[in-house]
């Protein structure tokens, strides 16, 4: 949590003793209702989920009508070209900047045509499964097993998050066995359900999920079609020590923390492991007020100290990531370098 207090500390400064609403208020460059897109056409996920915890503090804060709409990707970024005066705000993770990376149709390098707002959040559970079955016990085995051989089969999301795990394990075959990694291969589908029905029919040997989306299959006995079992969460082990201690479902952070680096090891070139946060944020049309900038990140930073947030978000098993737009732009694009020197490796 000290990257969080940080940043909020950043932002309040001598604003700590200027919390009430009024204050705020009188200061508000924002006019009528603000509408704030999210990158996903699911009211069920987690972008919507953590879009909602802050859209709600944000309502109350301000007495505004923060509305979230789940519009996708392509018309979310299409309604933030029309978002100057601010009343059109985005929140999506890293699929923003990774999509981009891939080279996937719609996406625009972040940094260059929007304006990075504040971090909120990180999902911590995004995971690969097996089935309960499985001879791969862990994602060793897995890399082992292309190493030798044989052909894996990984269900995924193409360009973004379930990819950048996926690119991963391939270069950490590559690393580990040259020439080998072509054995992992990708079977390119869209939703979690659609992952998981690869997985049901035998299609695939290992899938990206997550812990809230898969928990509950790895409950289910081995003689079951769809009985599944984490080998890998991609997550810092420092993020998922923020988790709350009961975890999920029958999966508590010990376990959890079992299940990420430096316990499993997905090797990077220069001797390091792979982790991977899944980061919600705020992006804003690229000629934004810089008033309606400064005074979002007030309000979430008045917000974060306040303490009730945190509480709501490690409920929906989100771990609180406070940072202010200055902040969460560098450590953005200092994560986009970082994986984009994986994604490279494999195309060398």
């Amino acid at each position: 949590m000290k990257r969080l207090l940080l940043g909020a500390g950043i932002v309040l400064g001598s604003l700590l003793s200027v919390t009430s609403l009024p204050s705020l208020a009188d200061d508000n460059p924002l006019k009528g209702n603000i509408r704030v897109v999210i990158g996903s056409k699911s009211t069920g996920g987690d972008t919507y989920q953590a879009a909602s915890i802050v859209a709600e503090a944000l309502s109350k804060k301000l007495d505004m009508n923060f509305k979230v709409d789940a519009v996708g990707e392509t018309a979310a970024f299409k309604a933030l070209e029309r978002g100057q005066r601010g009343n059109t705000i985005m929140i999506f993770h890293d699929q923003s900047y990774l999509g981009y990376l891939y080279g996937q149709n719609g996406y625009d390098d972040i940094f260059a045509t929007y304006k990075i707002g504040p971090t909120i959040a990180i999902n911590p559970g995004n995971a690969f499964l097996v089935p309960k079955k499985s001879p791969y016990n862990t994602l060793e085995d897995v890399i082992d097993a292309a190493g030798n051989g044989k052909t894996i089969r990984v269900a995924i999301q193409p360009g973004g998050v379930s990819e950048i795990g996926y690119s991963a394990i391939k270069n950490a075959v590559k690393l580990k066995y040259p020439g080998k990694e072509d054995n992992i291969v990708a079977l390119n589908t869209g939703s979690q359900a659609d992952k998981n029905q690869q997985l049901f029919d035998g299609q695939a040997d290992v899938i990206n999920g997550s812990v809230q989306a898969n928990e509950q299959y790895t409950r289910l006995p081995a003689d079951d079609q769809k009985a599944m079992r984490f080998i890998w969460l991609t997550a810092k082990s420092t993020t998922l020590a923020d988790a709350p201690e009961a975890g999920m479902g029958e999966l508590n952070r010990a376990a959890m923390l079992k299940l990420a680096e430096p316990q499993v090891k997905v090797p990077l070139a220069d001797g390091s492991n792979f982790a991977f946060d899944k980061e919600f944020f705020f992006l804003y049309n690229k000629d934004i007020d810089p008033q309606v900038v400064a005074f979002l990140d007030k309000s979430l930073g008045q917000i974060f100290a306040d303490g009730a947030i945190q509480e709501e978000q490690k409920k929906a098993f989100f771990t609180p990531d406070f940072l202010p737009s200055a902040q969460a732009e560098a450590h953005l694009k200092a994560k986009m370098d970082e994986y984009k020197q994986v994604i490279d490796a494999l195309h060398h």
